[in-house]
């Protein structure tokens, strides 16, 4: 995205904006710092002491995710699909955190495990554990490599500064408060962000559809575009998948998206398991991802609909769409939006919620990454028994590390035109092998340590393999295609390693799975309080994520 430096990107920031940013950053820093106070063992710093309400720690799930992947990857998605990108949301995503929430938590709360690769270690053993850990923390630096090189563009649109000089600055300022006060400032920190992206996003939403004549202008314009009137309607969503075969295109939305890929991404993804963990309460735990799941549900309104209003009111961009050249390209599609649109106040709003949004996702990402570096490799493999204290502060250095490497990893998100592609090839590989081993190993009590880390492998290759494929053309998957069927392959393959390699090796005594496996574990350890503060109606995770499932039907239907 070297375009972003080009002098027709710049944006016409004024005093009154640079003061809003001015206060941003001062919130956020305060925050850290004060965090930092509440931090004396290593179980404060990595998951802020199990303390935290549901509300809090609800906002921080849906900010996590909020991230530059979905600002800017999905608004990209919605100038170059429409309204077929709805699914990362409502098959995608809501599903899947209300199975983590009614299902999942109780398991992750209930053991006491301090992360996802330590739930692994318990139920398959060290092999499993390790192949877990590692592919976790890769993919942890990859990703904020992501959300690194985005927040570093937005300060080199804003200030014209060198790319390379905007990435370190970038990183020091999520370096700051991540390291100081650990999971606690990113967790307040995500909420401050989630208001701010909300305040920022709703306004740039709400003028370009006054600019583009309404709803009814909207539809008009994204008709007679180039994509037509597909671009309006989330089903069969072909061009999104790839498929020309409209009943393949739903069978890779809802198997490859809507199951393996999410319910891989939020159930065993410890960036935001992480957050349900830090709760008070097993209840507060298993309410975090419902509560989240309700701004979910209606955040691609923020994020898809002004992709799609960039797309055909931005001259720069609609030619783009027409022709595939030009100066501009999709991930720019909310920056044009806010220079074209955007009065001086609202513009430092605007930034400041872009930069927000970047800076929690890469805190989400580092503040997972130093829990699972520390605890499930440094710990468990390098360093083992010394004092609390020095975990603590291995803890912190370890949140420099990384953020060095992901300086690195942030100039190989350059090479992708939709980061949406790049971050859903990744999700393939690590996150769907792994659900297919978790879902398997907590339903099935026969399933061996073996068959756990063995599975895992295969099935990561069998993503590898798809993706090859499809970059040497052996396989046609134009759009993210190429990830919807490598995630299926690479859960079949895991499934079938799975089984095959538990009916020839020796299964853990169930006496070793209470707590891991669901039919061994006892109803009521694995059901949350309904008294004191955890009494009332609305704090029933059940009803919450019955509520959340009827909207979410109701929305599909409406722009289905």
């Amino acid at each position: 995205m070297q375009v972003l430096a080009q002098v027709e990107l710049r944006l016409d920031a004024s005093a009154v904006d640079y003061v809003l940013l001015a206060i941003y950053f001062v919130f956020v820093l305060g925050i850290g710092y004060l965090a930092r106070r509440s931090v004396s063992t290593s179980l404060d710093f990595f998951l802020s002491g199990r303390a935290l309400p549901a509300w809090v720690t609800g906002l921080a799930f849906i900010a996590a995710n909020l991230g530059a992947i979905e600002i800017i990857g999905m608004s990209a998605n919605g100038a170059e699909y429409g309204m077929p990108t709805m699914h990362y949301f409502w098959i995608g995503a809501v599903p899947a955190m209300l199975f983590l929430g009614i299902v999942m938590m109780p398991f992750y709360y209930g053991s006491k495990v301090r992360s996802v690769p330590e739930f692994m270690l318990r139920r398959f053993g060290k092999p499993a554990h390790l192949v877990n850990g590692i592919s976790f923390a890769v993919a942890q630096v990859l990703i904020a490599g992501v959300n690194l090189y985005l927040l570093a563009s937005i300060v080199n649109v804003l200030l014209g500064w060198p790319l390379w000089v905007s990435v370190l600055i970038a990183a020091a300022i999520v370096l700051s408060y991540t390291a100081l006060g650990g999971l606690s400032a990113a967790i307040y920190n995500e909420v401050l962000q989630f208001f701010v992206i909300v305040a920022a996003l709703l306004p740039l939403t709400i003028v370009g559809l006054t600019k583009v004549g309404g709803w009814e202008g909207l539809v008009a314009k994204v008709s007679a575009s180039p994509g037509g009137a597909e671009q309006l309607t989330a089903w069969p969503g072909n061009e999104l998948t790839g498929f020309t075969n409209s009943f393949l295109s739903v069978v890779g939305l809802v198997f490859g998206l809507g199951f393996v890929l999410s319910f891989g991404y939020w159930t065993t993804n410890f960036v935001e398991v992480q957050r349900a963990m830090a709760s008070k309460s097993m209840s507060a735990a298993q309410r975090t991802p419902i509560i989240g799941a309700f701004p979910k549900m209606f955040i691609p309104f923020l994020v898809i609909i002004p992709g799609m209003i960039a797309a055909v009111l931005v001259p720069d961009l609609s030619a783009y769409k027409a022709t595939g050249a030009g100066a501009v390209d999709y991930n720019d599609a909310l920056l044009l939006l806010m220079r074209d649109l955007l009065p001086n106040g609202l513009l430092g709003i605007a930034l400041a919620g872009l930069l927000a949004s970047f800076m929690a996702g890469m805190a989400a990402n580092l503040s997972s990454f130093n829990t699972v570096f520390t605890y499930d490799l440094w710990q468990a493999y390098i360093v083992k028994d010394k004092p609390d204290h020095y975990y603590l502060n291995m803890g912190r250095w370890v949140t420099v590390g990384a953020t060095v490497v992901a300086v690195g990893t942030a100039f190989i998100a350059a090479g992708y035109e939709n980061l949406m592609d790049y971050l859903q090839q990744l999700f393939s590989f690590f996150n769907a092998p792994l659900f297919a081993t978790f879902i398997l190993g907590m339903f099935w009590k026969r399933m061996t340590p073996t068959a756990g880390w063995l599975g895992l492998v295969l099935g990561t290759l069998a993503a590898v393999t798809v993706f090859g494929l499809s970059e040497g053309g052996v396989l046609d998957l134009p759009g993210q295609g190429a990830s919807f069927v490598g995630a299926g392959a690479a859960f079949v393959v895991d499934i079938v390693v799975s089984v095959l390699v538990s009916m020839a090796t020796r299964p853990k005594a169930d006496t070793e799975l209470v707590g891991l496996v669901y039919s061994l574990t006892p109803k009521e350890s694995r059901t949350a309080s309904t008294s004191g503060e955890d009494a009332g109606w609305y704090r029933r995770p059940g009803l919450l994520a019955g509520i959340v499932l009827v909207i979410t039907v109701l929305l599909n239907i409406i722009f289905g």
